[in-house]
């Protein structure tokens, strides 16, 4: 019923839009025992799935309605993708964003030609904005994801996913307010019925999934997640009832999930994406499944350096791969010396040392030592840990 709509969507698009690639990932099919693809829509011009349902969009719409200028809110990535598509047909743009967003995706909205206005903590803030700007300035707003043709311009990245893996089993997608898996749903299903579609969303921004478990829509209050592009509180009446319908499944995963499947995303297959993106490989492990056929829609990439090297090292630490401890040294010659060849026998690495007398709680006789190391994994920082106390070094560990 829906996919010929899909398909005038992907004629609608297509010259525009990069049919991004489908990887095989032997890294994460051997941690969740199933075959798993990714479907790499960070490699999408302007850096994720938006743009799709954005061109459609407004490719659509009339040229009187062109002609009165586009508003929409976004966390960022529908800001570029209806920033950029708008450059395109020469239509004036106006781009609410919360002032959250980060500032490659900001300042990246800004340089696609959209006019950008910061408000609020959260896309819903920004959303209320929008519509009072659409009511007071008579422009024509483009919702992110409550809206049909945004749906079936995303919905194109199934067609493109099971046209290369006729027989894939399951999508596992990203969920903020319901357009991507909404889009991907309705073609999967009706191409084929048995296909499993799974939801991911944080846990801190699950405003879906709990009305997928209530089978109501249902808000929250607020949102607390390092995956910005899905802080919704409040989901789309379409989407939630196409959902309801659809998805078999919604998961819910956390932030410290979500660090390690970026790092490992990152450090096996050489690429980048947004928090918001891995949520879909995060889930993986959280499939009660085996022996299964998996695509993974790597939903974004729009990520600043400052948020890569804070998701980096954050990685690091919860794989133990970097260690930070403090201990008091005597307020004597050589005592850092002691340390760090204790260290290099243990063959730790330091990275910093902040060594200072005022810190110490014994600072009459004592230096506090601060000490970050690089580390092979959890049982090499306790092997370290007990090496220094046997030593008599009393050990605080700082992360």
């Amino acid at each position: 019923m829906y996919i010929e709509n899909v398909k005038k969507a992907r004629e609608n698009i297509k010259d525009v839009i990069v049919k991004t690639p489908i990887l095989h990932s032997k890294v994460f099919s051997d941690i969740s025992k199933n075959t798993v693809y990714m479907k790499c829509e960070n490699l999408q011009l302007t850096g994720a799935y938006k743009l799709r349902g954005a061109l459609n969009k407004i490719k659509g719409l009339t040229d009187y309605e062109k002609s009165k200028g586009v508003v929409c809110s976004s966390a960022g990535n529908h800001a570029q993708g209806v920033a950029y598509a708008s450059s395109l047909i020469g239509v004036d743009a106006t781009i609410v964003m919360p002032k959250t967003t980060p500032y490659l995706k900001v300042q990246s909205t800004k340089n696609y030609g959209g006019n950008v206005v910061l408000e609020g903590s959260c896309y819903d803030d920004a959303y209320n904005e929008a519509k009072r700007i659409e009511e007071t300035e008579n422009k024509v707003f483009i919702h992110p994801f409550n809206d049909m043709d945004i749906i079936f311009g995303q919905g194109t990245i199934a067609l493109e996913i099971l046209e290369e893996i006729p027989n894939i089993d399951y999508i596992v997608c990203p969920i903020g307010g319901g357009g991507l898996i909404s889009g991907i749903s309705l073609v999967a299903k009706e191409i084929n019925p048995s296909i499993k579609i799974i939801g991911v969303q944080s846990e801190g921004a699950s405003a879906m999934a709990e009305s997928f478990k209530n089978k109501k829509l249902t808000p929250i209050s607020s949102v607390n997640t390092i995956a910005d592009g899905i802080a919704v509180k409040t989901p789309g009446d379409k989407t939630f009832e196409i959902i309801r319908e659809n998805v078999d499944e919604i998961i819910t995963v956390s932030d410290a999930e979500i660090v390690d499947a970026f790092l490992l995303l990152t450090e096996k297959h050489k690429l980048i994406a947004e928090a918001s993106g891995v949520v879909s490989l995060a889930a993986l492990k959280k499939l009660n499944i085996t022996g299964k056929k998996i695509c993974s829609v790597i939903s974004g990439g729009n990520i600043d350096m400052l948020t890569i090297s804070t998701l980096i090292n954050n990685g690091l630490v919860s794989g133990g791969r970097l260690f930070c401890f403090s201990t008091e040294v005597p307020n004597t010659p050589g005592q850092l010396l002691r340390l760090s060849q204790l260290l290099a026998k243990e063959n730790a690495n330091i990275v910093s040392l902040d060594h200072d007398k005022f810190k110490a709680i014994n600072r009459i006789n004592n230096v506090l030592v601060e000490v970050t190391v690089e580390t092979n994994g959890n049982s090499h920082i306790e092997k370290i840990v007990t090496a220094l106390e046997k030593e008599g070094y009393s050990i605080r560990v700082m992360y």
